[in-house]
């Protein structure tokens, strides 16, 4: 299928050929009819992505900032190839989407297959969506009408803030699109609109829709063309729905208001405000949230938590099906709204227009001539790539070279595992997403043959003989044991399991795997801290005691809000199953000795504390007698360093600083180790993963050395969530 997608770092807009969405849980898979570009949003984005790097900087001074404390922590090239590859990673463009119900996965309420529905997805001919952010069109709506509920569900938010009654009057600042879809639902609550703007044409637009108008470009005062609608008093509320630097439109709102006024910000706008204009006329001033409450709440969106109505009224998708309401009323006008209508195929030119014409609002697209290539759920990325690719004698005994498919492709896999795959020099087959533009944006960049979203095929694809797992924590089970029992190589990105019944399942699935094929596959998780050339310095150096040791370990690891869905002990495990584990690895590297006893603590409950048990202190030791003492903390600051780590033994003293340098005290052949950038071992655990299925060695990491540290790991999170 084809999707509309930005280049940030370049600048360009692109319709590319994209695997089709797979089916996922509780969600609508929506074959598309029309879209809309949006004017303000959309126009936004491009400029963005057109802008020199100092200009995109200068736009995101918070993003800056960001930047300058990770060069501090992790220096300058490191914080550089970060930025380079974030904005290497296309966005899709479009959320004013309507469509047909083509497959609909799981409890799904309220929808059947062949609904006309509206939604937010993007410009793209499959979008797959979850019901909540979904509406059903009324019959006596058409299409090209009810693409626009999405952007009128934007206006209505702003206005159910502003509370507006029978007979009062309101104030738009800004006749966009938004502005003029604001109009007319403000004259739907019987309200007087006075329209603002520099632009003639558009103003004449807000003229036919019913409004008084003034225009700035003229001259003309809007404060005494306020103070006349209602008897010398100013008006009862502004919104403000333009676009500007500007604090001018906040300054024109104060101004017009009466006593006691509503402002309302929907678009973007300066905010130096005048206090005196404020304070004077006690006037409110509010944000608004897009489409309403449920925005940016993963559980009203993602996972289908609807709020009650007796305590929110209006969710997005009420507002939504307001709107289709008001339109099936008439009351909503479109007609005069759509500037321009290109078919799909050519959403080059339409972004051609929304960039070049400052007159252009609603650009429609249209679907209707449909690609052959629609439902496929795998895409060539280079033309001499057939659809299918059969081996013969596939089995891992045959195999002396590593045909990887990756299952994933998130921040990490992009900016890290991919070019570490790549530089190795395993072959690249397919790069597997469930949704995302990555598969195809990425695996071209880095190689791949294959984009796909289906991930049973790739995994049992007889062109490849690797899979790297790179999705969120709790998938990780399941995708090691069918890859296993496909007779493949795995390589997951850690957690190896985020519960016990996990773990003895992935278990028994490599004792399956490794008795019916004759060569053992190879499991190996991301440990790779312990390939570090700083770790293994200290490990020769330590080696050579033959003594017990104190470890420490400080990370300093950050805070991650508690709707982070690394935080969900459903998802992500929380932070101690899904990243601590690399420290007792770590730990239990360093030692070289199994773990025979551990305990751990955190903080107590507190107002303040979010998430006790990822402000913990894990204590480790080892039948050799090695202790370790983890401290794993989210509450520091971000000017400190982020790992620290130093081992006591013998009279002697290694530190290692956030993987940038190695210091030796009382060691007489070592003193010093530092590195340029940082070196955390991904390099040299991907190169020593690859050796053992190309030389058929022994695992890079022991098996009984996985399910050690993994059990140790959920031991300990069992205990700091349940002391």
């Amino acid at each position: 299928m084809k999707q509309i997608i930005q280049h940030l770092d370049k600048g360009k807009t692109e319709l590319i050929n994209i695997p089709a969405p797979s089916l996922k849980k509780d969600h609508l898979v929506i074959e598309t009819t029309r879209s809309l570009i949006s004017p303000g949003t959309e126009r936004m984005l491009v400029d963005f992505g057109k802008a020199s790097y100092f200009q995109k900087a200068k736009q995101q001074p918070e993003k800056v900032r960001m930047v300058a404390r990770k060069i501090k922590t992790d220096g300058l090239l490191s914080t550089f190839e970060s930025v380079k590859s974030k904005l290497s990673q296309p966005i899709p463009l479009g959320y004013s989407n309507v469509g047909i119900v083509r497959e609909i996965c799981g409890n799904v309420a309220d929808f059947k297959l062949g609904d006309r529905v509206v939604s937010n997805g993007p410009h793209a001919e499959i979008v797959r969506v979850p019901p909540n952010l979904c509406a059903k069109i009324p019959d006596n709506v058409d299409e090209e009408t009810a693409v626009f509920t999405v952007l009128s569900a934007i206006a209505l938010q702003g206005v159910r803030l502003a509370q507006p009654t029978l007979g009062e009057t309101f104030a738009v600042i800004g006749t966009g699109l938004i502005g003029l879809l604001t109009i007319q639902i403000l004259h739907a609550n019987g309200c007087n609109v006075i329209a603002l703007d520099f632009d003639a044409s558009r103003l004449s637009i807000a003229k036919s829709l019913g409004a008084s108008t003034v225009d700035l470009s003229s001259g003309e005062d809007p404060i005494s063309k306020a103070m006349s609608l209602n008897e010398g008093n100013g008006i009862d509320g502004v919104l403000i729905t333009a676009a500007t630097q500007s604090s001018d439109p906040v300054t024109h709102a104060a101004n017009m208001c009466r006593k006691r006024g509503r402002i309302i910000l929907v678009g973007v706008s300066g905010l130096t405000l005048n206090r005196a204009d404020f304070y004077e006329k006690e006037l409110s001033f509010q944000v608004s949230c897009s489409y309403g409450p449920g925005r940016y709440d993963p559980k009203y969106e993602e996972e289908g938590q609807d709020y009650p109505l007796g305590f929110v009224r209006w969710t997005e998708q009420r507002n939504f099906q307001a709107i289709l309401n008001l339109m099936s009323r008439g009351e909503i006008n479109v007609s005069s709204l759509v500037t321009h209508r290109y078919d799909f195929e050519q959403a080059a030119e339409a972004y051609d227009v929304l960039t070049s014409e400052k007159s252009a609002l609603a650009i429609m697209l249209d679907y209707n001539k449909q690609s052959e290539q629609k439902q496929s759920d795998l895409v060539s990325l280079k033309s001499n790539s057939p659809q299918t690719k059969d081996r013969e004698n596939s089995s891992l005994n045959s195999e002396k070279e590593a045909r990887v498919s990756f299952i994933g492709a998130g921040n990490y896999a992009i900016q890290t595992l991919i070019p570490c795959f790549k530089t190795s020099g395993a072959e690249l087959v397919r790069l597997v997403t469930t949704g995302s533009i990555n598969s195809t944006t990425q695996g071209k960049r880095a190689g791949f043959k294959f984009a796909s979203s289906n991930t049973e095929e790739a995994i049992i694809d007889d062109s490849t003989n690797t899979i790297v797992i790179a999705t969120r924590h709790n998938t990780h089970a399941e995708f090691v044991q069918k890859s296993l029992l496909a007779g493949k190589h795995v390589f997951v990105e850690k957690p190896l399991a985020i519960n016990k019944n996990e773990l003895e399942q992935v278990s028994l699935a490599y004792q399956k795997a490794a008795s019916t094929f004759q060569a053992k596959p190879q499991l190996m998780v991301g440990f790779n801290r312990r390939f570090s050339p700083f770790i293994l310095k200290m490990k020769t150096l330590l080696d050579q005691l033959d003594q017990p040791m104190n470890i420490l370990m400080t990370i300093n690891a950050g805070h991650i809000p508690a709707d982070h869905w690394v935080q969900d002990p459903n998802i992500g495990g929380g932070r101690i199953i899904g990243e601590a584990c690399h420290f007792i690895d770590l730990s239990r590297f360093l030692a070289g000795s199994p773990i025979c006893d551990l305990s751990a603590t955190c903080l107590g409950s507190h107002p303040g504390i979010e998430i006790p048990h990822d402000k913990a202190s894990i204590q480790l030791k080892f039948e050799n007698g090695s202790v370790a003492n983890i401290l794993y903390l989210s509450n520091g600051s971000t000017m400190f360093p982020k790992e620290r780590i130093e081992v006591f033994c013998s009279g002697k003293i290694l530190q290692l600083n956030n993987f940038k340098s190695l210091k030796g005290f009382g060691w007489p052949n070592f003193s010093k180790m530092t590195k340029w950038k940082q070196d955390k071992g991904h390099q040299q655990a991907v190169n020593a993963f690859l050796s053992s299925i190309t030389e058929g060695s022994t695992p890079p990491i022991p098996i009984d050395q996985i399910i050690e540290v993994t059990q140790a790991t959920l031991k300990i999170d069992a205990i700091l969530k349940n002391p």
